[in-house]
């Protein structure tokens, strides 16, 4: 899958498009990447995706913006998984925040991109202040040649499929109800980051990955775990959080043990999806008090996978 960011320079084939922030990639979104791509292969042109960073609601409202439920990396894995041809990240930035509703259909999506078939939900808001609508849409389309579809909302058992459903299924610790409307476990990834050596000094060394910005759960997990150049997953127990009782730190911190491993991860890239809440971050009262509660958490998500393989 072709990656492109920045300006975009006119030229180039047509494009079968569809525009979003697709935060999670759920199955909402899984759709209208499928029904882009199954278009873009009928009218044999290639599928395409723009997308936005940062989220436009980071850059209006940052401390009232939505936790993320997926980076950029990850996004990007799950589209190209998804057959998608092209993504643009485009910044959104002052410059683009300004650009009127028919300049944004004009220079981006028609010129820039060169669309030639366009999905969008009905809901789609576009341009400055959000001035633009799918009523609007519909006659730029007919005046730049687009073909223009609208997607319809996707729900499963009567519920809308949507990021916010996703962050309140996670804020919950609901994890069977958020990887239903994700379509999969709910995953988070980065890079192993040197730690203070706490987990091994407790006598659980943990792998140390941390999170910008906010998360959209907190607590302690059983989860399951793929270093890059795998394939397989390793079974591990997580805590995501602020480590109340020991060095406390001030950005979020996904802190994972993998139950039988012994190696050094530093530096290499990390995949947890989330698999069980086993109970809500604490503070105790000293050092003995916090290992007692981690050998516990340890012992509970050996008994899970125990169970599971069991039922198998």
């Amino acid at each position: 899958m072709q990656v492109t960011h920045g300006s975009i320079a006119p030229g180039g084939s047509r494009l079968a498009l569809t525009i979003g922030n697709f935060d999670g990639v759920h199955c909402g979104h899984q759709a209208m990447l499928e029904r882009t791509v199954s278009q873009a292969r009928a009218l044999r042109l290639a599928s395409c995706v723009l997308t936005f960073e940062p989220h436009p609601r980071e850059f209006f409202t940052p401390a009232a913006a939505p936790a993320r439920l997926t980076r950029l990396r990850d996004k990007l894995e799950l589209m190209a998984a998804a057959g998608v041809n092209r993504v643009h990240v485009a910044r959104f930035d002052a410059e683009l925040a300004a650009l009127a509703a028919e300049q944004f259909v004009e220079h981006i999506v028609a010129r820039g991109l060169r669309a030639a078939w366009l999905l969008v939900g009905r809901d789609f808001r576009f341009g400055a202040q959000r001035r633009g609508d799918f009523a609007l849409l519909e006659q730029l389309a007919i005046r730049h040649g687009i073909e223009l579809e609208a997607m319809p909302e996707v729900a499963l058992a009567g519920e809308r499929v949507s990021s916010s459903a996703v962050r309140a299924a996670l804020a919950a610790g609901n994890l069977a109800s958020a990887a239903w409307l994700l379509g999969r476990p709910y995953a988070m990834s980065g890079r192993v980051a040197h730690g203070e050596k706490l987990g091994r000094d407790l006598g659980f060394p943990t792998a140390n990955v941390v999170l910008r910005g906010q998360v959209p759960l907190a607590g302690v997990f059983v989860v399951e775990c793929r270093l890059e150049g795998e394939t397989s997953w390793r079974q591990a127990v997580a805590s995501v959080g602020r480590r109340p009782t020991v060095n406390p730190v001030a950005l979020p911190l996904l802190e994972v043990h993998l139950l039988d491993y012994s190696g050094d991860l530093y530096r290499r890239h990390l995949q947890v999806r989330f698999l069980h809440k086993l109970r809500d971050e604490e503070k105790y009262a000293g050092v003995p008090e916090l290992r007692a509660a981690i050998a516990r958490d340890a012992a509970q998500a050996r008994t899970h996978f125990s169970k599971k393989k069991t039922h198998a």
